[in-house]
């Protein structure tokens, strides 16, 4: 910390209280904005996977409704971006977790295009576009309301009370923020500058709980006891797990530039939603959306798949993430990284069965979520998380360590936006707006 600046005096036991209550309103409502937008996708949803295929006699599962679904789901995202005002504000390609807020006025465009790709099946999850739509309505909510409260405190209460409901559990939130906290300048302790996010979080979280009972927890064998071999295994698959999430955002890059090429909005999503659909339709749909339900079904179902079918079913959803993530589509990166990991645990299993599932499932998801969020926290929280059990909690703590080594220097999977906007490309798809 600087000498030359006086450090801000701690927070008073009062002043915390006081703002508990923003803190709480912020979690709860944007829980409330989580679930709006999880239900609006899971009515389209429905309806194009489920009921329409069923009015006309068709398998929703074909390849060709796939391809097809996805090609229009990529049409109707590029006429979003293109022509909706707000231009579903910046390409989640460019956008780390949290972010600068967003004009109030790009929110219903952007909350658009996200359910629309969280029900036509892209491989992407809702945090990167939730989070981004909470802090905007928050920060402009709270500029009204409560004028006290500094801008960058709801951003983190807002951002916080997203994490706690999109993970069902406050402690992501902690997990997520605790390195932010700590490095904001002002007195008092780590404590209690994680105070305000720690109650949004816990809003947020119940909140979600009571509505829709989020769940990351796979069924799988129990696991009763450590061994040094299981530690060894965890070492491996995470290292493996790591260096393909590594592979893959290195090859990040090439791709979006292969997408934007096409320059106009519609064209990059409308491509995008092509290669999607010829992806989609080889991987089958447990290759398809964001993968919290896919990666159940998928660890669950593994005696129905070979070695073979795993290894395919791991490459489709590894290129589905990149084409989605590089071709304009609004969303986060960590739902399908989380299947992406669980797929190449579940592999490791049908290869060496004597690892534990919950030891392979963990290590991969570890090693994938590690390399795409760059944060060992919560690498290890959501490990534990799919397995819910603690005893894969010290192998995993040890499992990070080779991996953070092949992540640390690595390329993130995150592309620096350009400086100026192109004559074709509307302004808004850099967040700035018409």
């Amino acid at each position: 910390m600087s000498t030359t600046e006086p450090e801000r005096p701690a927070p008073t036991v009062r002043s915390l209280l006081l703002a508990s209550i923003p803190a709480l309103v912020i979690g709860v409502v944007s829980a409330l904005t989580l679930w709006a937008v999880d239900e609006l996708a899971g009515v389209v949803e429905d309806g194009v996977w489920t009921a329409l295929p069923h009015a006309l006699g068709i398998d929703p599962a074909s390849g060709w409704w796939i391809f097809a679904v996805l090609a229009v789901t990529g049409l109707a995202v590029g006429l979003t971006v293109w022509l909706v005002p707000g231009h579903a504000g910046p390409d989640s390609a460019t956008t780390e977790l949290v972010g600068t807020p967003l004009r109030i006025s790009v929110v219903p465009s952007l909350a658009l295009a996200a359910v629309l790709g969280l029900a036509g099946g892209v491989s992407l999850g809702p945090e990167n576009p939730i989070i981004a739509i909470n802090v905007s309505i928050m920060v402009t909510l709270a500029a009204r309301l409560w004028k006290a409260v500094p801008s960058t405190v709801v951003m983190l209460m807002a951002a916080s009370g997203t994490i706690g409901a999109l993970f069902g559990t406050p402690v992501a939130a902690a997990l997520v923020f605790t390195s932010v906290v700590a490095a904001v300048r002002g007195g008092g302790e780590v404590w209690d500058k994680l105070f305000l996010p720690l109650v949004s979080a816990a809003a947020g979280s119940l909140t979600m709980t009571l509505l829709a009972h989020p769940s990351f927890a796979i069924p799988m064998p129990a696991y009763t006891q450590v061994t040094g071999w299981d530690l060894v295994a965890a070492l491996v698959i995470a290292a493996v797990s790591a260096a393909v999430g590594v592979l893959a955002a290195a090859v990040f890059p090439a791709v979006h530039r292969l997408f934007h090429a096409l320059r106009h909005p519609v064209l990059i999503t409308l491509a995008g939603g092509l290669l999607l659909g010829v992806i989609g339709a080889a991987g089958g749909p447990v290759t398809l959306f964001k993968g919290l339900q896919q990666m159940g079904e998928l660890v669950t179902d593994r005696s129905d798949y070979s070695p073979g079918q795993l290894a395919l079913i791991t490459v489709v959803k590894l290129a589905a993430l990149l084409v989605a993530a590089g071709a304009g589509f609004r969303g986060g990166r960590v739902f399908p990284a989380v299947f992406i990991g669980a797929a190449i645990g579940t592999l490791a299993n049908a290869l060496v069965p004597g690892v534990p599932v919950a030891v392979a499932v963990a290590a991969g998801v570890l090693g994938v979520t590690l390399a795409v969020t760059r944060d060992g926290w919560i690498a290890i929280f959501i490990g534990v998380a799919v397995t819910h059990n603690l005893l894969i909690l010290p192998i995993l703590s040890l499992a990070v360590l080779p991996a953070w080594l092949i992540v640390t220097k690595a390329p993130p999977m995150l592309i620096r936006p350009a400086p100026a906007a192109t004559p074709t490309s509307p302004r808004a798809a850099d967040g700035a707006g018409r």
